[in-house]
């Protein structure tokens, strides 16, 4: 697959069909998808009253949290590893 190629399926998230186009492989693209329904319904779970939008809102906001958290957890790993192969030199 050349870098530009793009990939496309169809997927159901929390009961609506979707296109998702993408370079990164279909695989990944499922995934994506899978997460996306899994964590709509896990919020419509707990808060059965929001309409789709709000509850699209928040799974967005989830998702950014959850992204924030690792993306601060990989540069504290980064600095720890820093650390260490300082001591080597």
């Amino acid at each position: 697959m050349t870098e530009n190629q793009r990939n496309r399926i169809t997927t159901t998230i929390y009961g609506r069909e979707y296109t998702i186009v993408g370079t990164e492989p279909l695989d990944h693209l499922r995934k994506v998808a899978r997460l996306v329904d899994e964590k709509m319904h896990e919020i419509s779970e707990q808060n059965p009253a929001l309409d789709s939008g709000r509850l699209a809102v928040l799974t967005a906001v989830n998702a950014t949290h959850d992204y924030l958290l690792l993306e601060q957890k990989l540069k504290d790993l980064e600095e720890e590893l820093a650390k260490y192969k300082g001591r080597d030199s």
